[in-house]
């Protein structure tokens, strides 16, 4: 008898809670004073990358598009979890699994976000009018 591999969709859906649980644990890893300064670097690149809504690679090119979501932030992830020592990796998956159990939510992540987006409007809105004046 064969066994038979769940759906594609389900697949997906699994690797991609595994990798929102790995940045979780990145971030907290960014945070150990055991970690080197390379891996804090890579680490905050990987997890602003991932945080971001702007990909290298835009979504509407089709299938260079998603790439980056697939293969990119995946190796990213990857490459910044070898920089990290095993011990800090080990204590920073506790205290994810911590926080996840608690239920604990990131409102300062989104918040940040969201500052971001009204700022880059601002400056957008700025440069409309100092390029073209301002409207009557």
């Amino acid at each position: 008898m064969v066994e038979k591999k769940p759906p594609l969709v389900k697949r997906l859906k699994a690797r991609a809670k595994k990798l929102k649980d790995e940045i979780t644990v990145l971030r907290i890893a960014l945070h150990d004073n055991e970690t080197p300064w390379y891996s804090k670097a890579l680490v905050a690149l990987t997890v602003a990358y991932a945080l971001s809504p702007i990909d290298l690679i835009p979504d509407f090119i089709p299938v260079l598009g998603l790439l980056d979501d697939i293969i990119l932030l995946p190796a990213m992830i990857a490459l910044a979890i070898k920089t990290i020592p095993s011990a800090v990796m080990e204590r920073s998956r506790i205290k994810a699994e911590e926080r996840k159990s608690n239920g604990k939510k990131n409102y300062l992540a989104a918040v940040i976000i969201i500052l971001i987006w009204l700022l880059a409007g601002y400056l957008f809105f700025r440069f409309i009018i100092e390029l073209f004046g301002k409207p009557i």
